[in-house]
């Protein structure tokens, strides 16, 4: 299995770029392909997904980066093109975040996850009852915004932006009031 490579970058693509490596190119799939410039040299993680019908290669910035996928996917129904467009929508930091204090709203804004999907990984990756409750909270929150006639999609932004562990479903709301009146 290839760990890391480092060579030079040749190209920058849609979703993955193409890593010059001792004169033999190497494409990556990429969370974020604009932080990669062409001619640059580089030292990319990687992770070799090989399937009866296919082979490619992920690449990441950092450990951190490559070890959240790799949980990501552990969790049950996500693939690893899910889980890269995931890390597209963030940065491993703040999904961390989202995930400990068990921020469904956030982990739903994210590219291709769904409510079930969002469970799922709250479920799979934290997996305790504290979690639970966060969910709980988040979406008595959502559920009492919706009811003051806000737009979902401010409401869902608004609680995105808050990942704090073990708030009550009031804290959430006042927190997320302050957000929808800026």
């Amino acid at each position: 299995m290839i760990y890391f490579l480092k060579g030079i970058v040749h190209s920058v693509l849609k979703d993955s770029i193409v890593l010059n490596v001792n004169n033999v190119g190497y494409r990556l799939y990429v969370s974020h392909t604009s932080n990669y410039q062409q001619n640059d040299t580089i030292l990319i993680y990687t992770y070799n997904v090989l399937k009866q019908d296919t082979n490619y290669l992920i690449g990441f910035t950092s450990k951190e980066e490559k070890n959240i996928f790799l949980s990501l996917i552990k969790v049950n129904g996500l693939g690893p093109k899910t889980a890269i467009n995931i890390l597209s929508g963030t940065d491993p930091k703040t999904l961390c975040a989202a995930i400990n204090s068990g921020n469904i709203a956030y982990l739903k804004n994210l590219p291709g996850i769904s409510t079930r999907a969002a469970q799922q990984i709250l479920i799979d990756l934290k997996g305790n009852s504290n979690n639970e409750t966060s969910q709980l909270n988040y979406e008595e929150a959502r559920l009492a915004l919706k009811q003051l006639k806000f737009k979902v999609s401010d409401i869902d932004a608004a609680l995105a932006s808050i990942n704090e562990p073990n708030l009550t479903t009031e804290e959430l709301i006042k927190l997320a009031l302050v957000k929808l009146r800026q």
